[in-house]
């Protein structure tokens, strides 16, 4: 597939405004849902994590500094790539698989136009604003880990913020945007092939936005193992 993406380009000016649109579609309107879930994930590693430090012993410091490690290692990039899975993928899937069903790719072949750098190539290069989404996910979940544990009484601001800044490597924040790279490759294509080569009817654009979320999930999470052991082993 990759291949017949680059076969025959569209025109700059029709790719243009075809990426603009989905620049719109899967970036822009997916912020709102990424700050919401961002949000409390860091609120909730933040008082898990300060329940599970009870001990006099331990530095209340360290409630900072394992929501850090916890929301800028694993979960805004993984765990947002796996629910964009769900609202990204699927919609790629069932909008291809769409005009799969209702002969709309085959009228594009007809005209001459590359349908796969029509429909996928734009997808590719909206889903490159996917690591400043990520970005948008840390920060927020350090904010909902700021309140959740300075508001709930758990640590002092002082504290948080100690914690937030001890033993901090900057490569964990090349990790972390290389894998929401690729993971945001992955976004694009894999629902775009389950969307492109379905067949069928319309039940099976149902059938293959479901097939499209379980595969993207498995290979983000085959992908994120990947990398860990490449980058940080």
């Amino acid at each position: 597939m990759w291949k017949d993406i680059f076969r025959k380009m569209t025109k700059y000016s029709v790719l243009r405004s075809l990426i603009v649109q989905e620049v719109n579609d899967l970036g822009v309107r997916s912020v709102g849902i990424i700050v919401f879930i961002s949000l409390f994930i860091g609120a909730v590693v933040t008082i898990q994590t300060a329940l599970n430090f009870s001990n006099p012993l331990i530095e209340d410091s360290l409630i900072g500094f394992a929501a850090r490690q916890s929301i800028i290692l694993e979960f805004s990039p993984t765990l947002i790539s796996i629910i964009m899975a769900g609202k990204v993928g699927s919609y790629i899937t069932s909008s291809i698989g769409t005009m799969r069903v209702t002969e709309q790719i085959d009228a594009l072949e007809v005209m001459g136009i590359n349908s796969l750098n029509y429909l996928v190539f734009p997808k590719i290069v909206a889903m490159f604003i996917y690591p400043f989404l990520i970005a948008i996910s840390m920060f927020v979940g350090i904010v909902g880990a700021y309140i959740a544990g300075v508001y709930g009484g758990f640590l002092s601001s002082d504290e948080f913020f100690t914690g937030l800044k001890e033993d901090f490597i900057p490569f964990q924040m090349v990790y972390a945007f290389i894998k929401s790279f690729v993971f945001a490759m992955i976004l694009a294509t894999v629902p775009s092939y389950h969307g492109y080569y379905m067949k069928g009817g319309a039940l099976e654009v149902g059938k293959a936005s479901t097939t499209s979320f379980v595969w993207t999930s498995i290979v983000i999470i085959v992908s994120n193992y990947i990398i860990t052991q490449l980058l940080l082993s």
